[in-house]
């Protein structure tokens, strides 16, 4: 996966990947807002981030094929803002509810890890 922290500090030469399964839940987080192409995805993602984020196209189109796979979302045909074709991706309703179950399991992994660093 390629969803990488953006180095802020130039003594960050390395970036590190965030948990398996944390894209996927960017990824529908952000199609609860409206259905949206791959790119205008990335671009939320980074947005919303603050910059943080940046996820190149190389780990976003697996990412959404393996959700459309398994449910998550469906894809249509539709033009774009400048009237171009692209795949837009809807959340479905399996989607919805799996969104719902990572972010709780992802505050509780939040909490516990806030939790060994107050210790």
């Amino acid at each position: 996966m390629s969803l990488k922290p953006v180095a802020t500090d130039p003594r960050e030469s390395k970036s590190s990947d965030l948990i398996q399964g944390t894209l996927e839940m960017l990824i529908l987080k952000t199609l609860v807002l409206e259905p949206m192409h791959g790119y205008g995805v990335g671009l939320r993602i980074e947005q919303i981030s603050g910059g943080v984020f940046r996820v190149n196209a190389g780990s976003l189109l697996p990412a959404l094929s393996r959700m459309e796979r398994a449910g998550n979302v469906k894809s249509e045909w539709r033009a774009t803002e400048k009237n171009r074709r692209a795949k837009y991706y809807l959340l479905t309703a399996k989607g919805r509810r799996s969104l719902s179950a990572e972010t709780e399991q992802w505050q509780r992994q939040i909490d516990a890890i806030a939790r060994i660093l107050e210790a």
